[in-house]
C-alpha cells in the first residue's frame, strides 16, 4: 500500500498590513519528494509521526509536497496559485494511492480562498476520490465546514504549548492503517461555535483550559470514540469561519459521536465567560511585576510572532524604561538598525531609532544610546524542540547592543519565534543576568522560558495579536460571536 504525505502550515493573520510571500515559504519549507524525507523524517513534527507510524505498519510513505512559512500577513494571490499549482502537479504524478495523510494548519488565509486550508483539502479529496484522507491540524485553526468535510478524521494537537505533533502524526498514520485494513469506519460530529477564545487563556496546563481538556480526556477514554479534536480558533483572521469548533469521530456511530459532541459543546459554553478575563493595563502589569522574583518573562502578547505579528512592537519596553524595569532584555526585529549597527561597527557606540517601523499600531520608535557588541549572522539550533517541531532557526544578520542602565537589545533582520533558549545562549547571553526577558509569545515561548524564568506575566499589550479582542477591527467575524455578543447555549 502506498499513503501520500501533503503538509502546507501557515497561519495567516489577516490585520497586520504585510502579506506572506512565495519567499517566505522558501525562507522556510517549500519541498517535494524525497528532500520532504530528509527535513522530517526524524523531526519532532507530525510528518515526522507520519514517516515513522508508516514504516512501522509497513506502508510506503510518498512524499508529495511540504510547504510551511512562518505567521504573518495573508498569502498573496500569486503565491497561493503558484503553491496550488505544484499541489496539482504533484497529485497528477503521484501514481495509485491507497490514501493521504494530510497536515493543514487551519488557519491559512490567502487574498483569493479566505478558506484557504478547505480549498486545497477539498482539491486533495478530489484528486483521490473516497480514499481515506487522514489529517492533522493545530488547534489555533478555524474548523471550517469544508475542511471537515473534506476529510475521513482529523486529528488536532493536544497541548499547547505544542509539544505532541509527532504524536498526533503516529496516531494519524494508525488510524489510517486501521482505515486501509478495515478495521476501523470514521464517522464525524462536528460542532462550530460563535466563541473566540481569549488567547490569555489557551494554555492547556493551565486552568480554564486545563479543566475543559480533563473534561474532554473522559469523552476521548469512552468505548467507540477514536479521537476528539478541540480546535480554540485563531482570532486574528477575519473570517467567516473565525471560532473555536469540536470533532468527535467514533468508530461508524454518528449518533453517539453526536451525543458526545453535545455533551462537550454545552460543558465549554457553560465555562465561556471563564475564557473572557479582565486583563490590567500594561503599565500595572509593569508596576506589579517589581514585587515579583526574577528572572521574569514577560510575555507581550500583542506583538507574537507566532501568531504573525511583525516583532517590532516597544509598547512594553517603553513602559519598562518608564518605571525603571531594569536590567531588560528584548528581541526587536528591524533590519534598518541592523544595518546601522553594522555601519557604527563592533565596539562603539551611537543613537538608535528602534522599532516600531511597521505601522504605529504597536508604539513609537525608542530613542536611546547603545554599545554594539555582536555583529553576526542570526543561525542557531535546538536539540530538543520545544514547540512547534522546529529545530533550525535564522533571523538573519543580528546586532546586540547594550545601554548603560544594564539592558540589552537582540536586534534581527528577519522575525523570529521565540521557541528557542538557544537564541539567547548560542549569541552569549545569560537570561539569569536580566530582571525581565521580554518575549513575544503568549504560551508558545514557556517550553523554553520556564526553565529560567521564576515568574510568568502575560501582558495585554495593543497589536495585531492584541488579547483584548475588540481593539481589532473585525469585518468578516460571524454575529452574534461571544464575547463581542451574547450567545445562547
Amino acid at each position: 500500500m502506498r499513503v501520500g504525505i501533503i503538509s502546507i502550515l501557515q497561519e495567516s493573520n489577516t490585520f497586520i498590513q504585510g502579506k506572506t510571500t512565495l519567499q517566505d515559504f522558501q525562507n522556510d519549507i517549500l519541498s517535494e519528494g524525497d528532500s520532504i524525507c530528509q527535513k522530517f523524517q526524524d523531526s519532532h513534527h507530525e510528518i515526522g509521526g507520519f514517516f515513522k507510524g508508516l514504516q512501522k505498519l509497513g506502508i510506503e510513505a510518498v512524499p508529495l509536497l511540504a510547504a510551511r512559512a512562518l505567521p504573518y500577513g495573508v498569502i498573496e494571490s500569486d503565491c497561493w496559485n503558484y503553491l496550488m499549482g505544484r499541489l496539482d502537479k504533484v497529485l497528477e504524478g503521484a501514481g495509485h494511492l491507497d490514501g493521504i495523510l494530510a497536515a493543514p494548519h487551519g488557519a491559512t488565509v490567502a487574498e483569493n480562498e479566505p478558506d484557504a486550508d478547505g480549498f486545497w483539502l477539498r482539491k486533495v479529496r478530489t484528486a483521490i476520490g473516497n480514499k481515506p484522507i487522514v489529517a492533522t491540524a493545530d488547534p489555533h485553526g478555524n474548523l471550517s465546514p469544508m475542511q471537515s468535510d473534506s476529510v475521513n478524521a482529523i486529528l488536532s494537537y493536544r497541548t499547547n504549548p505544542h509539544m505532541d505533533q509527532y504524536d498526533r502524526g503516529l496516531e494519524a498514520a494508525e488510524l489510517m492503517g486501521n482505515i486501509l485494513n478495515h478495521k476501523v469506519i470514521p464517522t464525524k460530529a462536528t460542532v462550530y461555535f460563535p466563541f473566540a477564545v481569549n488567547i490569555f487563556c489557551q494554555n492547556s496546563s493551565e486552568d480554564p483550559f486545563k479543566g475543559f481538556i480533563t473534561f474532554v480526556e473522559s469523552i476521548r477514554n469512552k468505548p467507540k470514540v477514536l479521537a476528539v479534536s478541540v480546535f480554540v480558533g485563531f482570532p486574528y483572521a477575519d473570517v467567516p469561519q473565525m471560532g473555536a469548533a469540536i470533532c468527535v469521530m467514533t468508530n461508524n456511530d454518528f449518533a453517539l459521536a453526536k451525543k458526545y459532541t453535545d455533551e462537550l459543546s454545552l460543558h465549554w459554553l457553560g465555562l465561556k465567560k471563564q475564557f473572557d478575563p479582565v486583563l490590567p493595563s500594561v503599565a500595572d502589569s509593569v508596576t506589579q511585576m517589581k514585587n515579583l522574583p526574577g528572572p521574569i518573562c514577560a510575555l507581550d502578547m500583542g506583538d507574537n510572532v507566532g501568531g504573525g505579528s511583525p516583532g517590532d512592537s516597544t509598547i512594553l519596553v517603553h513602559e519598562l524604561i518608564a518605571q525603571k524595569a531594569f536590567p531588560f532584555f528584548t528581541v526587536i526585529a528591524d533590519p534598518e538598525i541592523v544595518d546601522q549597527a553594522t555601519a557604527v561597527g563592533l565596539g562603539n557606540s551611537a543613537s538608535f531609532t528602534i522599532g516600531a517601523k511597521h505601522d504605529r499600531f504597536h508604539g513609537m520608535p525608542l530613542l536611546l544610546n547603545a554599545k554594539v557588541s555582536f555583529l553576526g549572522e542570526g543561525k542557531f539550533s535546538e536539540s530538543n524542540p520545544t514547540h512547534g517541531g522546529f529545530t533550525q532557526f535564522d533571523q538573519g544578520k543580528t546586532a546586540i547592543l547594550h545601554t548603560e542602565e544594564g539592558n540589552t537589545m537582540m536586534i534581527t533582520s528577519r522575525r523570529m519565534v521565540p521557541f528557542s533558549l538557544n537564541q539567547l545562549l548560542s549569541f552569549g547571553i545569560d537570561p539569569k543576568q536580566y530582571r525581565v526577558l521580554v518575549v513575544k509569545g503568549v504560551h508558545a515561548p514557556l517550553a523554553a522560558y520556564k526553565a529560567v524564568c521564576k515568574s510568568i506575566v502575560r501582558i495585554d499589550t495593543p497589536g495585531v495579536t492584541s488579547a483584548s479582542l475588540n481593539r481589532l477591527p473585525y469585518k468578516m467575524r460571524r454575529k452574534p460571536m461571544f464575547p463581542f455578543e451574547e450567545i445562547n447555549l
